[in-house]
């Protein structure tokens, strides 16, 4: 729960174990998958199916992304134009929004530059 963003089970392991905590991968893959089937956590695939990385949901407010295709890497996004547009698309077809799940893929400044260069 105090986990702010994305988070996978191996980070969690180490930062669990790093705190002093006793806990086996076993544990944190059964915990995950209880906290998922509660609506607590939802299961998040960035880029492709090697690592879920999963977000808080409960109590909080959806979070939006923008990832790199060339090194992974990820930014959380703070726009209320996609809250916006994600009621106006729901209400022209007579839907009621409960959430939503955004994310921009793209190729990073840094990624650019890298290919510039080969």
């Amino acid at each position: 729960m105090e986990v702010d963003g994305l988070f996978d089970a191996d980070s969690l392991l180490l930062r669990l174990r790093g705190e002093g905590k006793d806990v086996s991968k076993a544990t944190i893959y059964r915990t995950l998958r209880l906290l998922q089937d509660a609506g607590i956590i939802t299961p998040f695939m960035l880029l492709d199916a090697k690592v879920t990385h999963y977000q808080l949901v409960y109590g909080r407010d959806p979070s939006d992304y923008i990832v790199c295709v060339k090194t992974g890497r990820f930014e959380a996004l703070d726009c209320d134009d996609v809250v916006e547009l994600r009621n106006s698309i729901a209400t022209s077809i007579g839907w009621k929004t409960v959430g939503h799940r955004f994310v921009i893929y793209g190729v990073s400044p840094e990624a650019a530059s890298d290919e510039s260069r080969d």
